[in-house]
């Protein structure tokens, strides 16, 4: 039985002024008390228990509460153990806590014995009656967990993961650990820890194993070595000031163009600064003028077809179109050139189609997408069929039709100009956290940003002609609480994703077979930022390889950032890298043309500068060999011809025997001068030598 009424034994841990948090997991015996980790041994009722200390994780911001996530949901393929929630001021930080050895291969039953299931042993009429039942256990095997329930017609169902080869484990449970929080990106060995060591553990923090590795094994993506940074300071806008940091999640927190750049203010009113991309530096403490819209700002956007027109939605329900005057504001706008009414509730989103001028799709609390005709401020079309909250939408390359996901976790395809209601609709993301999409490859698949059922952030393909079949490809990205905004560029169909509030930009390279998604190098910033927008394509710096230029809001600065492809050849214009590009900023229809059924294509325009080759076409250099092939070194050789090598060898140390020695170059002098210098030697020896004679006589 129990014995409370005294202390069998107590442990030492460390010393700190908040109350410590155990957290303790039956089936390994592992006891978590705020960020230190240890094994409680057995008692069986003769010894004392025993609290071996396993690892010490030093996290890098101060700990608000801890939770351990339930133990089906650890990856047992990568032997994790455990994994802790640690909750922060501003995060929740996930912590994994992994046995080193070889994983992905075998099942470690000695880790794993069967756990707690999630089907309730009784009711609570039960309970009160006096029965007493266990929760039945189950398998952590892969083969052996139990199989989801069916689910209903509207949801989505997951197939299970596919079998892995087991076979017995004779070895003892180790008790060597590792943990890692998904933090940070810095690192540090992990030495192990066993019941009979005092040696530390790792408290680096590094991503999970699942994170870790590759999307997909197989080919490479030639924009893999990517390289992102930002620019000079000279081109930074800095010294902003009451910054709206806290927009929707359905915004993208602000928006620019080629020529200039939105920003919503902390400041009642609904208030928008815009600023010049032409004219960077510090901005003046003084006064600066603004849009001023009356009620709060839900989404914003600039017209593609007029780089001073922008188009915003408010939390009134209205949609306001504003005129920025060439050269940026110099007064406060107070008046919109149009307002657009017609939704009933708070707008989400708002989207110009990407072909026909003046058209302008917005989705809303309402739960219906409308179209607008901006030409006439009026409403053109509604399309119905959402149950739940719109979190995206996006137009298809052709104009032809709009898709969106929603809330319920279904992504709908519209033909506007044919009904009303979806032709297509198949399941979507299963966490209902926030969601978005973009049409990618031409058109022929949906990539769809979202969260699984464990609010763990994923990347979906979806082909465009069968949504309801769902995704054929599916990426992991990290856990975070923001929602990865996606940009396409269907020039290289690279896609690059970050979050507000994150420090990390994802590139992918999408292809129309397997893998699908080709990871690149990703893009770090040393602190997050609010948000991140793309700009066109032709702000692109094609003379360094630049494929892509987007601007990071921080804090209290605007920065460009450059993403270039390192290249040795940068003298030539790299053609497989800058194909044809879209004029998209020019329109050929109206909202009335597209509306009739009429349909258009963007010209292409070469990037390459007249000045350059293209990489093509550059001379085929033949390859230089650095040293000679293996096969002169490996064949045979007589006595003769190793020693005429070795005196060949010496000659051309010593040099050319042929050549005159530097001496001998050298001129002589005359006869005549030769007799009179001999003449002179002569008459000092004899004039010495009388001298010396006379020395002597006197001496």
């Amino acid at each position: 039985g129990r014995k409370l009424k005294q202390i069998i034994t107590h442990f030492y841990l460390f010393v700190s002024l908040r109350t410590p948090v155990p957290l303790f997991d039956p089936d390994t015996g592992l006891l978590v008390i705020s960020a230190k980790v240890g094994l409680l041994c057995q008692h069986d009722g003769k010894q004392k228990p025993l609290f071996v200390t396993v690892s010490d994780c030093l996290m890098e911001m101060s700990t608000r509460g801890v939770a351990m996530v339930p133990k089906l949901a650890v990856d047992v393929g990568s032997c994790e153990v455990m994994r802790v929630l640690q909750l922060t001021d501003g995060f929740i930080v996930p912590v994994s806590y992994h046995v080193p050895r070889k994983a992905g291969q075998d099942f470690h039953s000695d880790l794993y014995p069967d756990t707690a299931g999630q089907a309730a042993a009784m009711k609570a009429e039960e309970w009160w009656s006096g029965e007493n039942r266990q929760v039945e256990t189950v398998s952590l095997h892969p083969d052996k967990r139990p199989k989801p329930c069916a689910k209903a017609a509207n949801q989505r169902v997951v197939e299970a993961p596919p079998p892995v080869n087991v076979r017995e484990v004779e070895e003892p449970p180790s008790l060597i650990f590792s943990s890692s929080g998904r933090s940070s990106g810095s690192s540090s060995a992990a030495p192990s820890r066993s019941p009979s060591s005092t040696s530390g553990l790792s408290s680096g923090c590094q991503p999970s194993p699942v994170n870790a590795r590759s999307v997909h094994s197989g080919p490479s993506s030639k924009f893999r070595h990517l390289q992102g940074s930002v620019l000079h300071r000279d081109t930074h806008i800095t010294n902003l000031r009451g910054l709206h940091l806290t927009t929707p999640g359905e915004c993208d927190g602000f928006c620019a163009n080629g020529q200039r750049v939105a920003v919503p203010l902390a400041i009642a009113g609904g208030q928008i600064a815009v600023f010049e991309l032409s004219q960077p530096g510090k901005l003046p403490d003084a006064f600066m003028p603004t849009i001023q819209n009356s009620v709060n700002v839900a989404d914003f956007c600039w017209d593609p077809f007029d780089p001073h027109r922008l188009v915003v939605a408010g939390d009134d329900a209205k949609i306001r179109v504003w005129k920025v005057p060439e050269g940026g504001l110099t007064d406060t706008l107070t008046e919109p050139e149009c307002v657009l009414q017609g939704h009933t509730e708070k707008i989400y989103t708002i989207k110009f189609h990407p072909y026909a001028r003046d058209l302008l799709a917005s989705s809303s609390y309402d739960l219906s997408v409308r179209l607008w005709d901006l030409q006439t401020g009026q409403e053109v079309k509604k399309l119905k069929g959402h149950l739940d909250q719109i979190f995206g939408m996006a137009w298809s390359p052709d104009g032809k039709q709009l898709a969106t996901v929603c809330k319920d976790g279904k992504i709908r395809v519209y033909d506007p100009r044919r009904s009303d209601e979806p032709v297509q609709e198949g399941p979507g993301p299963e966490g209902h956290r926030g969601a978005r999409l973009v049409w990618v490859l031409g058109g022929k698949f949906l990539l769809v940003s979202g969260f699984d059922s464990r609010s763990e952030r994923q990347l979906y393909l979806v082909p465009s002609d069968c949504v309801k079949s769902g995704s054929i490809a599916c990426a992991p990205a990290d856990v975070s609480p923001s929602t990865l905004i996606p940009f396409h560029d269907p020039d290289t169909n690279l896609i690059l994703l970050t979050g507000k509030g994150d420090t990390r930009v994802y590139v992918f390279e999408i292809v129309p077979e397997e893998p699908y998604f080709m990871e690149c190098s990703s893009f770090n910033s040393s602190e997050p930022h609010k948000g991140f927008c793309f700009l066109p394509k032709t702000s692109c710096d094609v003379r360094d390889v630049e494929v892509a230029r987007a601007l990071r809001l921080s804090k209290s600065s605007i920065e460009p950032v450059a993403f270039k492809v390192p290249r040795v050849k940068k003298e030539f214009f790299q053609d497989d890298v800058f194909p044809d590009s879209a004029v998209w900023w020019e329109s050929s229809l109206s909202a009335a043309s597209w509306l009739s059924g009429s349909n258009s294509q963007h010209r292409k325009i070469s990037l390459r500068p007249t000045d350059m080759a293209p990489v093509s076409e550059a001379p085929k250099e033949a390859p230089v060999r650095k040293y000679l092939p293996s096969s002169v070194y490996l064949e045979e050789k007589t006595d003769e011809q190793k020693k005429e090598e070795l005196l060949s060898a010496m000659v051309a140390k010593l040099g050319n025997l042929d050549n005159p020695l530097p001496q001998e170059s050298y001129e002589g002098v005359d006869e005549e001068e030769w007799v009179r210098t001999l003449t002179l030697i002569s008459l000092m020896v004899v004039k010495y030598r009388q001298l010396l004679c006379s020395s002597i006589c006197t001496w």
